[in-house]
């Protein structure tokens, strides 16, 4: 599914650095429905953790949400390169560059 969105950046508009882009997104569906499922994975390890079960599956399932929401991660990044950064160079902007080396500095944490 191939979805149009803006990406418009307050904090950045606020700091006297306008930026806004419109651009497509192929994987907007996919990412969706991991994050849903995912979210109902942790859903159920918090329903584990309520009744007591044993610590070593807890952390097994938690080890398999984090694994799912690493893959959604590269999934949104790599639709990210192949989008909204040709989108920028093309554009010669390179604010969407600094904001995703900002956003992985964060993510690697």
């Amino acid at each position: 599914m191939e979805t149009e969105h803006a990406h418009h950046h307050e904090h950045e508009e606020e700091q006297g650095h306008p930026h806004g882009h419109t651009h497509s997104h192929t994987q907007t569906r996919a990412v969706v429905n991991r994050l849903s499922r995912a979210i109902g994975h942790l859903e159920s390890v918090k329903r584990m953790v309520e009744r007591g079960e044993d610590c070593s599956e807890v952390l097994i399932q938690l080890a398999a949400v984090r694994a799912a929401l690493n893959s959604t991660s590269r999934l949104i990044l790599e639709d990210h390169i192949q989008h909204c950064l040709l989108d920028a160079v093309e554009q010669g902007d390179p604010a969407p560059l600094e904001q995703l080396n900002k956003a992985i500095g964060q993510f690697l944490k």
